[in-house]
């Protein structure tokens, strides 16, 4: 039946061989008011109190929030077909992945600015909703523009595969978040102290209002959201046209990020071969976005590919490791 919500939320199609969905005006509440959902029962009751999260229960809140990512994709599958649930995959295995750089991030962040581990889950919390409305703008402009010219395809593919092969020749240099720019702009126009007050992200000393540091964290924990959304964006849009299947797929692997950042934060060295990794699954996703203008590679060779190149690198990685500690 037509209806003004399928009107506005319908996508159009795309020669590229991607699935082209109508959504239904039902579709967007009944998706936010799932993550709205997840996310009050994580900050209301698992996460009500400040506590440090340990290795056993991050390990337990990330194996729910894959279940919950996974689900979604089940119902993909039961609402949409097969190619739909192939692509939110696709979408979700891509940006998984390239989000573990961003974890590693925030663990310099937080080492720096020695914010205490029973705090960071909440900075982290916020962070969510700054990441989720980027997303949106993002996925939405991203899809406008290569319904629109279609030789966005190439150039956003060229994109992708010039971030791989940087990422690829890329070093630690030694990352000072306060002598950023972001910092000095910060500092110079938000009154703060360097003293925390529990998990509040503003204080009040002789009688003044100023921002903690946990409030220049989440700053910088945005900021790294959006050079990392530059890549992930595009390689998701590599898989989907469909805005609504791109954004679930960023949102339900978003969500499980914090999760894993209590998971891996002290691992950064096991994992040194993950970067290559996360290079090669960028340039082959940029190189299958550039030809995607003359030939449409099947989603479930991209998600084998991916995810080949993914576990190739976490086990050389880990079996790496004892002969570099030895």
């Amino acid at each position: 039946m037509f209806s003004l919500g399928s009107l506005v939320f319908s996508s159009s199609g795309s020669s590229s061989g991607k699935v082209d969905l109508t959504i239904e005006g039902w579709h967007w509440p009944v998706l936010l008011a799932v993550i709205g959902a997840m996310l009050l029962i994580d900050i209301l009751v698992v996460h009500r109190n400040a506590h440090e999260i340990h290795t056993k229960e991050a390990a337990i809140e990330s194996a729910v929030w894959i279940s919950v990512g996974l689900l979604f994709g089940l119902v993909m599958l039961w609402e949409f077909g097969s190619a739909a649930a192939g692509e939110y995959m696709g979408g979700y295995l891509i940006e998984k992945s390239l989000s573990v750089d961003n974890v590693f991030v925030w663990a310099v962040l937080f080492t720096h600015f020695q914010v205490p581990k029973m705090y960071q889950h909440r900075v982290l919390f916020w962070g969510i909703f700054g990441a989720l409305a980027m997303r949106v703008g993002f996925i939405f402009a991203g899809v406008a523009i290569i319904n629109s010219f279609k030789i966005t395809l190439i150039l956003f593919g060229l994109f992708l595969l010039y971030s791989g092969i940087k990422l690829l020749q890329s070093h630690d240099d030694g990352f000072d978040p306060s002598k950023s720019k972001a910092m000095k702009i910060f500092h110079r126009f938000v009154p703060s102290t360097d003293k925390l007050d529990g998990q509040k992200l503003f204080t009040k000393e002789n009688g003044k209002r100023l921002a903690t540091p946990l409030l220049a964290v989440l700053v910088l924990v945005e900021i790294t959201d959006v050079i990392f959304a530059v890549d992930s964006v595009p390689a998701v849009l590599a898989v989907t046209n469909e805005q609504y299947i791109a954004f679930a797929s960023n949102a339900f692997a978003i969500l499980g990020l914090r999760a894993l950042y209590f998971l891996l934060a002290d691992m950064r060295d096991r994992f040194q071969y993950l970067q290559t990794g996360l290079g090669v699954i960028l340039a082959f996703v940029g190189i299958k976005m550039t030809v995607s203008y003359w030939w449409h590679m099947p989603i479930a060779a991209s998600l084998a590919v991916i995810a080949v190149i993914l576990v190739v690198s976490i086990v050389a990685s880990l079996r790496a490791t004892p002969t570099a500690q030895s």
